[in-house]
């Protein structure tokens, strides 16, 4: 079984490797790739549990996932208390357990043929992906579902935002939540970008290396699924500087940043 474990833990922290070890004692032939998102990025969270849950991939996947920023209740924590666990199985096979927080289910919320929330403790621990979770999860994972509550009300979970900063890549491109059906322009058109304080001219393109090398280009990118309708592919709009880092030109903006698009040609 393949494991994609997504959490905001930071690059190279070694609680992805305690979590690790915790989901192998119960899943011992798993596959295990760890993705880090940005500090508190339930939206970076959220675009990749669909990135890769809506792709294909091995038949046996399970997405494990944590960004839990505790902002559902701006009181005090009692023993830690946290966002619920969540399950939902997307087509045909694919099983995603973790935090029920901010954008974590927005993408996804459409798609899932099931739903539910996990009959886990919110509490108990500041770790609760490597001391409490992990338990259900795999339990999950083996076709026990013996943990699960009600349904979740989708009325009930955000929808992504559709002009933000989604993921920076290492190469500097900006992916957006801005769905290239959104856009009509026609491709070598120039339109105008801010991020924040900084405002760059840009090319439309329908595919990125058609431009100039030091030109910005405003094109549909590689990140994107089939619809929940089973209709058209939805590919998500990118900032590329051919030669260079886009994310640079704008003064390295974080993720959940805004994006304005003026399209007008």
């Amino acid at each position: 079984m393949l494991v994609s474990l997504i959490a905001d833990y930071g690059t190279g922290d070694p609680a992805f490797t305690e979590v690790t070890q915790r989901l192998l004692m119960t899943l011992p032939q798993a596959q295990i790739h760890v993705l880090s998102v940005p500090p508190f990025s339930t939206l970076a969270t959220g675009f990749w549990i669909a990135q890769l849950g809506l792709n294909p991939g091995p038949e046996e996947r399970l997405i494990y996932h944590n960004c839990a920023p505790r902002q559902d209740d701006p009181e005090a924590r009692r023993d830690n208390e946290g966002e619920g666990l969540t399950y939902a199985l997307l087509s045909p096979n694919v099983k995603v357990v973790g935090v029920n927080a901010g954008y974590t289910l927005s993408f996804i919320k459409h798609h899932a043929k099931v739903l539910k929330g996990v009959n886990v403790s919110r509490s108990g621990s500041q770790f609760r992906s490597r001391d409490v979770f992990p338990t259900a999860a795999t339990a999950i994972a083996k076709d026990d579902f013996s943990l699960l509550g009600e349904v979740l009300n989708i009325e009930q979970i955000p929808d992504p935002p559709t002009s933000h900063i989604a993921w920076i890549d290492g190469y500097g491109n900006i992916k957006t939540t801005i769905p290239s059906h959104a856009v009509h322009l026609k491709p070598q058109s120039k339109c105008v970008i801010r991020i924040g304080n900084v405002v760059s001219d840009a090319i439309y393109s329908d595919g990125s290396f058609q431009v100039s090398q030091g030109t910005l280009a405003f094109a549909p990118g590689s990140a994107g699924w089939t619809a929940a309708n089973g209709g058209e592919r939805i590919r998500w709009m990118e900032l590329f500087l051919r030669g260079g880092s886009a994310w640079e030109r704008f003064g390295k903006p974080p993720v959940n940043q805004p994006v304005i698009c003026d399209l007008e040609t």
